[in-house]
């Protein structure tokens, strides 16, 4: 396992290489001067010009991207042009809150569409299973920012259950007052990811319980509880781990928005602010820390994929 883990790792690396290619161009695409932005509207010709020589914007594209990527491999991704820090500091400091946020909404989006795909498939082709379709639908359907304006509406304004902005970190608040700040947040973009959690679980069980042993442990007298929890489950769990996978790619791009609208300081409220300021490092170091974390993800699915199904193999 450990070679097939190592091979892993280095075949990750020519995608990280893609994905920081295209960051590095498209950023440089995106209309605003950076020099600019950092001078007061007023500034001459003369002061945006010198500005570019300070930040090493007046130098060719791809000697810009040789001296950034050599760095970034060993770990500096720059200076913020707005913050004037290391980019990799103020990520670190704003990684708690996204990392709770999408958490939160992991296990929300997981324990709504497991149980959703669950009921559906047991309850094949009766009003159930076509209610849980529908609702999936409409969850897939619906945007995350919509679904969280709804909730601010209905949660914060007519009735002040939970806050419509802010965040209270761990040390300030413990885990309860966090997650009580980000529960609107986390529900609206967990509602959203279950949608297709819930598909995927419905089409994965109903392939499961069309086979012999469920119908022999059926025979046997075994409860149906049982036969969903202890066989039928386990044996549907592979592709349903590895849509809870691609969620989490989903998830953090949403936590951009979603942080933005309830003023949540993670790192997708810092990308999207980034943008605006055309601050190439941060978005640049924000985009390649997000892919290297996706990395990651995609590795432990396929390493959990033993766990559900022993035969499996890691040559």
């Amino acid at each position: 396992m450990l070679r097939y883990i190592i091979r892993r790792f280095l075949t990750a690396i020519p995608t990280l290489l893609v994905v920081a290619v295209l960051i590095f161009v498209l950023i440089r695409c995106i209309p605003g001067n950076p020099a600019q932005v950092m001078l007061s509207e007023d500034a001459t010709n003369e002061e945006v010009a010198a500005m570019e020589r300070k930040l090493g914007l007046d130098q060719p594209i791809f000697v810009q991207f040789i001296k950034w990527i050599s760095n970034a491999i060993r770990g500096d991704f720059g200076k913020s042009l707005y913050y004037n820090e290391p980019v990799l500091g103020i990520l670190a400091a704003r990684l708690g809150p996204t990392m709770l946020l999408v958490l939160y909404a992991m296990l929300i989006a997981t324990t709504l569409g497991v149980g959703l795909g669950v009921i559906a498939a047991v309850n094949r082709g009766h009003i159930i299973d076509q209610i849980a379709m529908v609702i999936s639908i409409v969850g897939i359907s619906m945007p995350g920012f919509w679904i969280g304006l709804n909730l601010v509406i209905f949660f914060s304004v007519k009735n002040p259950i939970f806050p419509s902005v802010g965040y209270v970190t761990v040390a300030e608040g413990g885990l309860s007052q966090a997650l009580y700040y980000l529960t609107l947040p986390a529900v609206a973009l967990g509602l959203q990811r279950s949608a297709s959690i819930a598909r995927v679980t419905r089409s994965s069980m109903l392939d499961v319980l069309g086979n012999d042993y469920i119908r022999t442990a059926r025979s046997k007298g075994l409860g149906n509880k049982k036969i969903i929890g202890l066989h039928a489950l386990k044996n549907a769990a592979n592709p349903i781990i590895t849509q809870i996978g691609i969620s989490v790619a989903h998830l953090m791009g949403g936590s951009v928005v979603m942080e933005k609208l309830f003023n949540i300081p993670g790192i997708g409220r810092l990308a999207f602010d980034s943008i605006s300021r055309r601050d190439y490092p941060t978005i640049q170091g924000h985009i390649l820390f997000v892919a290297v974390i996706y990395v990651f993800v995609n590795l432990l699915v396929d390493l959990l994929y033993k766990v559900f199904d022993p035969r499996i193999k890691y040559n």
